[in-house]
């Protein structure tokens, strides 16, 4: 398994391979500068375990590259970051399929926050599908029970001790999972499914 850092960036491809370094040590770091070199890549490197990519690459527009990794990729988490405000441009990346969204004027302690919290949200995703494919996982039940109480992401984040980033990435996962788009929708299919009486 590979992570794939894709930026045309030295610098911010150097300061994101660092934080990966850092979280996944023994995890192979595959670093490009161009997004239509990533077919060859995963021929040589192997299969993706998560994608870090810039927004804006030479050969993609908009939220163009999103889409591709993703339709080529479905099953793999991705990290965007931009030099964009999220106000502009999180919503779209998200709505292609991004996992997380990071601004490039985030410092370095936000930077790793969300990249782990991407990465535990994945580990825990495939813990759960491994024990129960068709049912939710204990954070994701936990989340149904916090959405129901009206918490907010930061008071979710400070009872589960965990950031906001990764509040937002257990929340994108939830959603998906469930087939929804928002709190309200998630709460409606919980409450349809019988799934806050499990979380009690």
């Amino acid at each position: 398994m590979s992570i794939y850092v894709i930026d045309d960036h030295p610098l911010m491809r150097d300061a994101i391979v660092m934080v990966l370094r850092r979280l996944r040590p023994a995890e192979n770091i595959v670093e490009l500068e161009r997004l239509d070199r990533l077919p060859a890549a995963v021929r040589q490197h192997g299969t993706p375990d998560l994608f870090c990519l810039d927004l804006k690459l030479p050969d993609t527009t908009g939220v163009s590259g999103v889409i591709s990794v993703k339709t080529s990729y479905p099953g793999i988490p991705v990290a965007v970051y931009s030099a964009s405000p999220a106000a502009d441009m999180e919503e779209a990346c998200v709505e292609a399929g991004a996992d997380i969204y990071i601004e490039k004027s985030a410092g370095s302690a936000e930077l790793t926050a969300a990249l782990r919290g991407l990465l535990q949200a994945d580990d825990e995703r495939e813990e759960a599908t491994a024990a129960a494919p068709g049912k939710l996982s204990k954070r994701q039940t936990q989340l149904i029970a916090m959405l129901d109480r009206g918490m907010s992401n930061r008071e979710i984040a400070t009872q589960l001790e965990i950031s906001e980033h990764t509040v937002k990435v257990h929340l994108w996962r939830l959603f998906r999972r469930l087939g929804v788009k928002s709190r309200t929708q998630a709460l409606h299919h919980a409450r349809s499914h019988g799934l806050l009486s499990s979380s009690n």
